[in-house]
């Protein structure tokens, strides 16, 4: 089943690696079909290096194995959640990549400081609170996609303007409309934090950028008036 997408999360399981987001076996890519209702993902602990689009394994949104040799990504519970919560998302990225990593660890968000981070996200990245003793002692996977999805509520946030979050103490999640882009927005969410860090040793003051013009380069890439780039 699903032959073609088990080829497309392993493509971009190996492009965390490309695009240095990854060591190890720290991350994980998923898919979900919509026509099917099944999701593709990587399996738990097994090196980039020795995978295959076989070991790819197939469950349901219930976490259910539906085919598969191997035990799914650990992470596989929140992929699920955010699939079931966020409508239009075909794609969920996890990694823990250096500098939104440390944002996630130092509990805040990442904030819109220039064009390059209003290219792709409509406002700050934003972070989680921190998990209670209960939630991390009961279904720790699950309740970590609850408190992304309860972050996006209170900030009544679009998951497709803002396609990542800072997960606190923990690390990134990304998501997009494919593999490709959800790979694309988690490698760019690095590279905006990296900014976003380095902007912050510079800048003595707290500031927020210019939201018109935030909106300005948000809206040439996304949405019906957009204009970047040639048509299809």
């Amino acid at each position: 089943m699903l032959e073609t997408l088990k080829q497309e999360v392993l493509q971009a399981n190996l492009d965390l690696v490309k695009h240095h987001l990854v060591l190890f076996t720290w991350g994980n890519v998923s898919a979900y079909d919509e026509e099917t209702k099944l999701v593709v993902i990587k399996p738990s602990g097994v090196s980039y290096e020795q995978m295959s689009a076989s070991d790819m394994v197939v469950v349901d949104l219930d976490g259910h194995i539906i085919e598969g040799e191997l035990k799914p990504s650990s992470d596989t519970p929140t992929h699920l959640a955010l699939y079931k919560a966020f409508k239009g998302i075909k794609a969920v990225v996890h990694t823990h990549a250096k500098y939104s990593t440390i944002f996630a660890q130092s509990k805040k968000a990442i904030p819109a400081f220039g064009t390059t981070h209003a290219d792709y996200f409509a406002s700050d990245i934003p972070v989680t609170r921190t998990m209670t003793r209960n939630e991390i002692n009961g279904e720790y996977e699950l309740e970590t996609g609850h408190v992304i999805i309860e972050r996006f509520k209170e900030l009544a946030l679009d998951p497709l303007s803002c396609p990542s979050v800072l997960v606190s103490e923990h690390g990134p999640f990304s998501w997009g409309d494919s593999c490709a882009n959800a790979v694309h927005n988690a490698a760019v969410l690095e590279y905006v934090a990296h900014m976003a860090f380095e902007t912050s040793l510079l800048r003595d003051d707290q500031f927020s950028m210019n939201q018109d013009l935030l909106k300005k380069h948000f809206s040439r890439k996304h949405g019906k008036n957009a204009y970047y780039g040639q048509k299809q």
